[in-house]
């Protein structure tokens, strides 16, 4: 995989440390959360260390957390500000380079 720049890494810190303490809020251990994901535990470990793992991993974890359906939610354009004030406005088919 590609190195993270800083900003994204700072992120990806902070999301896995997100993503461990909704494990331990739910009193789940990580051998737990990898079985129900799925995955095997070090690949949550990396995770929730902000290690790069597959969307697939973010996904499948985020379901087994119960948290899938407020992640997909967070990225709705159609919930921000700027989605709303557009919603009236045609979408292009594609974006040109």
């Amino acid at each position: 995989m590609p190195k993270m720049n800083a900003r994204t890494q700072r992120s990806a810190a902070q999301f896995g440390t997100h993503i461990a303490t909704w494990r331990k809020l739910l009193n789940l251990t990580a051998d737990q959360v990898a079985q129900r994901a799925d995955i095997d535990r070090g690949t949550l470990r990396r995770l929730e260390k902000g290690d790069p793992v597959g969307f697939d991993v973010v996904l499948s974890v985020a379901r087994a957390l119960g948290v899938l359906d407020a992640l997909v939610d967070a990225v709705d354009p159609w919930e921000s500000d700027l989605g709303r004030a557009r919603a009236g406005a045609v979408l292009p088919k594609r974006v040109s380079r």
